[in-house]
């Protein structure tokens, strides 16, 4: 049934196990009703091959710790968004260097490699018009090189394209604070606020240390500037 609590998370909430979204229910009791998110996965199929531990998260907890992270972001875009544009750049900069250090080197490689095709392939030109190769071998080996240029071609492009999409991070980042800026000290959580500041919310499995206390991990992938927290 949709309500005002379900909407308000609607299509957010993934489950870190198996990444399928959780769905909303609630428990009866006596003297109240509880709201919680379970893999909607396991609760169509079971356990897949052990594969999902069917995390479960209270839907008051969750909705706490959502508000909290983002009446924090609001009141530091308010206050200091210059420190906070530098702050989701410093992050994003951490993750993005391993990977844009290793697309650089795969490029590098593939242009290359797509010189050196380009120059066998016109020297096995020169070889079968001169007579120094079979027009039964040059035929097999043409078509070799032609499929690999046009395998190299589709890679240079693909990571060139990663690569600009990159340079994206200071725009991404000035469109989501440009987003919270929007909100000013929230008390409670709008359907409205985060699906538009949220992309996704992926919740896991619960432990408990040796005295019992509860622990529990939750994700928040931010609209444009991914995981920050």
């Amino acid at each position: 049934m949709k309500s005002d609590k379900t909407q308000i998370f609607a299509g957010l909430v993934k489950c870190a196990d198996c990444g399928w979204s959780m769905s909303y229910a609630e428990r009866r009791y006596k003297t109240c009703t509880t709201g919680f998110f379970n893999c909607s996965q396991f609760r169509k199929l079971g356990k897949v091959g052990g594969r999902c531990s069917a995390p479960y998260i209270r839907y008051d907890t969750l909705y706490a710790y959502v508000l909290a992270r983002l009446q924090d972001w609001i009141y530091q875009a308010h206050t200091d968004e210059k420190e906070l544009l530098n702050r989701l750049l410093k992050t994003s900069d951490k993750e993005s260097a391993k990977s844009h250090k290793k697309q650089s080197a795969e490029l590098s490689k593939a242009e290359k490699r797509k010189v050196e095709v380009d120059r066998l392939f016109a020297k096995m030109y020169e070889d079968w018009s001169s007579g120094r190769i079979t027009e039964y071998n040059f035929k097999m080996l043409s078509q070799k090189y032609q499929t690999e240029q046009q395998d190299l071609v589709e890679k240079i492009n693909r990571l060139k394209t990663e690569l600009a999409a990159e340079k994206q991070t200071t725009v991404d980042a000035e469109k989501w604070i440009a987003l919270i800026k929007q909100y000013s000290e929230p008390t409670e959580l709008t359907a409205e606020m985060p699906n538009t500041l949220i992309e996704k919310i992926v919740v896991h499995e619960a432990t408990k240390d040796s005295d019992g206390t509860r622990n529990q991990e939750i994700e928040i992938f931010y609209r444009f500037v991914g995981k920050i927290d």
